[in-house]
């Protein structure tokens, strides 16, 4: 999903407005579709599932200007890697909403917590080295 989102962001194909509209488009097209999955096959926070991980990426390229670091190969690296740490390591409230939330949102909300340390893990980088 970084290599399919980036060109976007980067060439700035559509307005952030329009991107932020997009975004809010698909997390409420996911929380629809991963419900009815679930049930269907009564499973919960499937593998098959992979749109959560999806929106946590889209949401960081929503802060990409902010986060950019040296060059765009490096940024999307320190992306990939931080993203997926905070993403398999579920830091506070990402754990409680992995146990406590077994549903749609809850699905999507620890990867939209990962993404959030992620912007906040490059944002501080961006501050102290400039």
């Amino acid at each position: 999903s970084i290599l399919f989102l980036f060109p976007f962001f980067y060439f700035k194909i559509l307005s952030i407005e329009i991107f932020l509209l997009i975004f809010i488009l698909i997390f409420l097209i996911s929380l629809y579709l991963i419900n009815l999955y679930s049930k269907r096959t009564n499973t919960q926070d499937s593998n098959i599932i992979v749109i959560d991980e999806f929106i946590g990426i889209f949401l960081i390229f929503l802060f990409y200007d902010e986060i950019y670091l040296y060059n765009n190969f490096f940024t999307i690296i320190l992306i990939f890697f931080l993203f997926r740490f905070f993403d398999i390591i579920k830091f506070f409230p990402a754990n409680l909403i992995d146990k406590k939330m077994l549903n749609s949102l809850g699905v999507i909300l620890d990867d939209i917590v990962a993404a959030i340390y992620t912007i906040l893990t490059l944002y501080f980088i961006n501050v102290f080295i400039q």
